[in-house]
């Protein structure tokens, strides 16, 4: 494996994550139409962003043992499916569980990679 396909794998995980985090965070900005007054809306925002905490912590679990983020990613991609089968289209399931499984793909691949990719780091 060559140095640059080793940073790019090592890194993408990572990237994506951020990037889904980000992207998850947008769902919460709803709390601002609500018209609430501004502690409410404080304690709403904190609750609505609880799955980018989740998702930042995961992450930085999965930077160091990327076995962790493996298996946790793929616990909530399944768990979001699981727990709001019915409520959606079928589309919504693509778009929030399938980053969360292909990030639990990649740090899987990571982890089984992970002396090379240290390696060439």
């Amino acid at each position: 494996m060559t140095r640059v396909s080793s940073r790019f794998l090592y890194w993408t995980p990572r990237i994506l994550c951020i990037a889904f985090a980000m992207f998850i965070s947008i769902f919460a900005l709803d709390v601002f139409s609500e018209g609430l007054l501004f502690w409410r809306t404080v304690l709403a925002l904190a609750m609505h962003l609880i799955p980018t905490f989740l998702l930042i912590a995961l992450l930085a679990l999965a930077w160091k043992w990327e076995w962790i983020g493996a298996v946790g990613f793929a616990v909530l991609a399944v768990l979001y499916v699981v727990m709001s089968w019915g409520r959606f289209p079928i589309s919504v399931y693509f778009v929030i569980a399938g980053p969360a499984f292909l990030l639990a793909v990649l740090f899987l691949v990571n982890w089984m990679l992970r002396k090379e990719l240290h390696a060439a780091g």
